[in-house]
């Protein structure tokens, strides 16, 4: 049997290995930070689209294509990228900010917190954490929408809620 074909079900059969232990480590955060099932679908497509590019690079490598072809190819394709996203900068800090909040923010859904801003104070419960956005419900019953960059690079004082 070719070498190239042992390699190439290799990769595939490593892509799908880490693909399903992502997906369940991506659940299992879900299901302990009583997040929205909505946002880890979100997050896994997110995983799935980097794991797959990795892989098809990995591929592109075994069946031999010019190393120097590829990186003219990707170095290209990131420059135009680069400069369409550059007038999205914002959005892409959220969606960065939302991954962050997702993996390692001690706020979880339900908890009662205050937003410590000298021009604009927000308390209230979290009733929402999405990847653009954390929705605040204030004791007033007003709905206050944050910014998830802007969640991140505030100070936050929590009560968790048992």
């Amino acid at each position: 049997m070719d070498i190239k074909i042992i390699e190439t079900v290799t990769v595939i059969a490593a892509y799908f290995l880490i693909r399903i232990v992502s997906g369940k480590a991506i659940e299992k955060t879900v299901e302990n930070s009583l997040m929205q099932k909505s946002r880890g679908k979100v997050i896994k497509k997110g995983v799935n689209i980097i794991l797959l590019s990795i892989t098809t690079a990995f591929l592109f490598f075994v069946w031999g294509v010019k190393q120097s072809e590829l990186v003219v190819f990707f170095s290209s394709f990131l420059a135009v990228l680069g400069i369409a996203l550059f007038a999205q900068w914002s959005i892409l800090s959220n969606i960065t900010s939302g991954i962050i909040i997702f993996f390692s923010h001690p706020v979880k859904l339900d908890d009662t917190i205050s937003i410590i801003d000298k021009d604009y104070h927000v308390e209230g419960r979290v009733s929402d954490i999405g990847l653009f956005f954390v929705i605040i419900k204030t004791n007033d019953g007003e709905r206050v929408t944050v910014p998830s960059n802007v969640f991140v690079q505030k100070m936050i004082k929590h009560k968790i809620n048992l």
